[in-house]
């Protein structure tokens, strides 16, 4: 049977088998002993070799008790069951690589520290020495060294009178502008060693970008073997890759000054894999916790969290990597109070963080009515929840703000800017109180942001008759509406694929045109009214791809084209698997948005920015968001309840010696100022001030403002979104001088407590100032004046003539302290 099995193996429509059956007919396990001390991995897990070409890196990492992980690959002992399958051989780096001898399968044994590992090793077409590939190999290498990238080669214009496409997007392209765009200038296929891509890249004549290559290594050998095979490009049977992994996918240190080796596997068309770590190109998102060099040496620099990210040909992955500190550590015996608890103790305890304690119950009502109906609680709020015996009186609370009207104004605020509601590109103030009256409504009534989205995107009809087709003016070409929807709905940024491939994420120009050809369609024309705009499907047209020059067939971002039948309005296509549970990236950009909203930095940040370089703080988290809030029906009331409840959110501002440098991983609550809308909102509250709101009903808050572009000059100096991309950078609650100077000298806190006439109110009913104050504080900061506070105030106010103005100071410097503008 087994003679039979590898004599069909042989056969060259079998290699896509390959992987699987040596896995699923060697009995060996992955990890072949386990101890008390951990478990011996060997990497990768199955070894394929396909051809004369294929070398294979294998590496063993040692996973300790305390989760902990080191590479021992240089320490431990490899074998090969038969030497006469594969060879293994030792790199002059320390590493162990296997090539093929003959075919047939055997297997890789590892042993370190009294723990043991093994991986099947299958081989097959020993024997056959197949054509290099341009595309996966020669361009590969041109990708590796640098020539092809943006400062180099790679740019728009080339460098020094020669270009070539960013990072490989146009092979193609490329084999002409090296082979034929000069003939006889760039290559030398009389002499290929003197041909000036070789003596360039060798810096033996004047290059700009310096040496590239080392004479006789690895990559100089394989361009010039590609230059005497004649420099063939691709044929089109030639297998292209499909996708990477990168192992190991995670590694925990202990300490810094640690060292991981990286290797990078492609999957290619015709089902093979191969080892492409010496053509991948390496980047770490944080040196100061881990570095890596162009071979994918990781190196420990300092505790923390880094994502260190390969890139071969149009693909990204990486492995996630935490430094712990060099210190003991014990975590302390918490009770999670809900999923979201566990998943971050989870990340907690990898990262040796020991969080803060609980928040204060003063200073829970004040953060959980800022955060959820965006407004201050009042002193009997506060004596109610504090004087309350129930020992649930946190989650009633929660319970209780979810179901005010408040909490649903702060989120169609929130979702208006997902949507860019303003007057633009000849929204008139008609269509734009429509729109923003049509999403009220909807948002009011109960409706779900996939419901929304699913009644947006395929919208038909008159902006007047049908509100939801304003969004079709906030921009006008499919382009930058399928932008638009990417950002907003799935948290991705493809703008950089639509001239290449994007360097540091998986879209290519081919998914960029793709998705953009959902919007190709959409068509405009002027009502009656000419305040109005139609839109509809005009049923014809489609995109060209700028490269290839064909039309693009629409496709999904990451999942394929859907099959499209004739007179089919393609929005309604990209509507459906926008907001279907088969697209889980829209679940869980919508929950990172509903966690950032929480904690003041999203699990991915910008929210809006997701792509393999800028991974989550806590993946697992990120996706159980996502999770959770398709099993809600897409409510976010019930995540939103999970979010409050947990320990993570009700946790102090107060940080300790191990987690007061953590900024992502939410270890301690962040002090965050109060957004404009909110901030303004919290002034009129307490000072007791109206505010008439241009074209708004009298009583309107901030957070209810239509238009994106109001001109309210203290909403703008706060940094309120003017929702004129999709950016969530517009929505600015960094602290500048501007606000301080605004708030010491305009109108907005002098004015308003001229305007309110609060102190006179309260002078009248409390004849003791000191409970005049004791009020202010509670209006204002959810608490009483501390004794040392109590201590100044009455010697202030004992050596002033004028107890009114005292107080009315008092109160203006209330408003302009930090414990009133932040929620913390």
């Amino acid at each position: 049977m087994k003679h039979l099995l590898w004599s069909m193996l042989l056969l060259s429509s079998m290699v896509p088998q390959l992987t699987r059956l040596i896995a699923d007919d060697h009995v060996s396990d992955h990890v072949a002993s386990t101890a008390t001390q951990g478990q011996l991995l060997i990497f990768p897990s199955v070894v394929a070799l396909t051809d004369q070409r294929d070398r294979q890196t294998v590496m063993a990492v040692l996973q300790s008790a305390d989760g902990s992980t080191a590479d021992v690959t240089s320490q431990a002992e490899f074998q090969i069951r038969d030497p006469e399958i594969a060879r293994l051989t030792r790199t002059e780096s320390g590493a162990y690589e296997l090539t093929p001898a003959t075919n047939g399968q055997t297997e890789i044994s590892v042993r370190f520290a009294g723990l043991q590992s093994s991986a099947p090793v299958g081989v097959v077409h020993a024997d056959h020495l197949p054509d290099l590939g341009f595309r996966s190999e020669v361009l590969a290498v041109l990708t590796r060294v640098g020539c092809n990238s943006g400062k180099c080669h790679g740019s728009a214009s080339g460098k020094d009178g020669f270009r070539l496409s960013l990072f490989g997007y146009d092979p193609e392209g490329d084999h002409f502008r090296l082979t034929r765009e000069m003939p006889g200038r760039r290559i030398n296929l009389q002499s290929p060693e003197s041909s000036l891509l070789m003596t360039k890249a060798l810096g033996n004549v004047d290059h700009t970008g310096g040496q590239r290559i080392i004479e006789d290594s690895r990559h100089y050998n394989l361009l010039l073997e590609w230059l005497r095979a004649g420099a063939p490009d691709d044929l089109p049977e030639t297998p292209v890759p499909t996708g990477i992994r990168v192992y190991p996918q995670k590694a925990v240190f202990n300490a810094a000054h640690q060292q991981q080796q990286l290797v990078v596997m492609a999957t290619f068309s015709d089902g093979s894999d191969r080892d492409v770590t010496n053509l991948a190109v390496f980047l770490s998102n944080n040196d100061a916790a881990a570095s890596v060099n162009e071979d994918g040496l990781i190196k420990s620099n300092g505790p923390g969290s880094a994502f260190v990210m390969a890139r071969f040909d149009q693909f990204s992955e990486g492995c996630d990597l935490i430094v712990r500190p060099e210190t003991s550590f014990q975590f302390p015996d918490l009770q999670p109070h809900n999923f979201v608890d566990e998943l971050v103790f989870d990340r907690w305890k990898d990262l040796h963080l020991q969080p803060s304690d609980l928040c204060s119950d003063e200073v829970f009502l004040r953060r959980v009515y800022l955060d959820l109906i965006g407004l201050l609680p009042t002193a009997t709020d506060r004596d109610q929840f504090l004087t309350s015996d129930s020992p649930n009186r946190r989650e009633e609370l929660v319970d209780t703000l979810l179901a005010r009207p408040e909490f649903s104004d702060l989120w169609v605020m929130k979702w208006a800017e997902l949507l860019q509601i303003r007057t633009a590109n000849g929204v008139s103030p008609k269509g734009l109180l429509l729109y923003d009256r049509w999403l009220r409504d909807r948002i009011y009534a109960g409706m779900t942001i996939d419901k929304v989205i699913q009644e947006l995107l395929p919208a038909t009809g008159g902006t007047f008759d049908n509100p939801a087709t304003s969004y079709y003016q906030t921009e006008t070409t499919p382009q930058l509406l399928a932008e638009n929807v990417a950002q907003s709905f799935l948290g991705m940024r493809i703008q950089c694929a639509q001239c290449h491939n994007h360097p540091f994420d998986r879209w290519t120009m081919d998914d960029y045109y793709g998705f953009a050809s959902f919007f190709s369609q959409v068509g405009y024309k002027q009502a009656q009214d000419p305040r109005e705009i139609m839109i509809f499907n005009t049923g014809t047209g489609g995109l060209k791809h700028p490269v290839a020059g064909r039309t693009v067939v629409p496709a999904y971002l990451g999942a394929g084209a859907p099959p499209i039948s004739e007179g089919m309005d393609y929005r309604e296509v990209v509507a459906g698997w926008l907001t279907s549970d088969n697209n889980p990236a829209f679940a869980r950009n919508i929950g990172n948005v509903v966690w950032a909203h929480f904690f003041g930095v999203g699990i991915v940040e910008p929210v809006d920015d997701v792509r393999v370089s800028n991974p989550p703080s806590n993946p697992q988290l990120h996706h159980a968001l996502g999770e959770r809030l398709q099993m809600y029906g897409y409510n976010i009331q019930p995540l939103v309840r999970d979010i409050c409840l947990s320990r993570t959110y009700q946790l102090s501002t107060q940080t300790n010696t191990s987690n007061q440098l953590d900024q992502r991983h939410f270890s301690h609550s962040r002090i965050r100022r109060l957004r404009a809308e909110v901030l303004l909102d919290c002034l009129n509250q307490v000072t007791g001030a109206t505010q008439q709101f241009r074209g708004m009903p009298p009583g309107s808050r901030a957070v209810h403002l239509p238009d994106g572009r109001t001109g309210e000059y203290f909403l703008t100096t706060f940094g309120r979104a003017s929702r004129n991309t999709a950016c969530s950078c517009e929505v600015s609650t960094a602290p500048t001088l501007s606000q301080a100077l605004h708030l010491l000298n305009g109108e907005s806190t002098t004015g308003k407590i001229a305007q309110g006439k609060l102190i006179s109110q309260l002078i009248k009913q409390h004849e003791e100032p000191m409970e005049v104050v004791r009020q202010l504080y509670l209006r204002c900061y959810c608490r009483q004046p501390t004794p040392e506070e109590t201590s100044a105030i009455q010697q202030k106010l004992a050596t002033s003539h004028h107890l009114e103005t005292a107080l009315q100071d008092l109160f203006w410097a209330i408003l302009n302290s930090n414990e009133f503008i932040f929620n913390h």
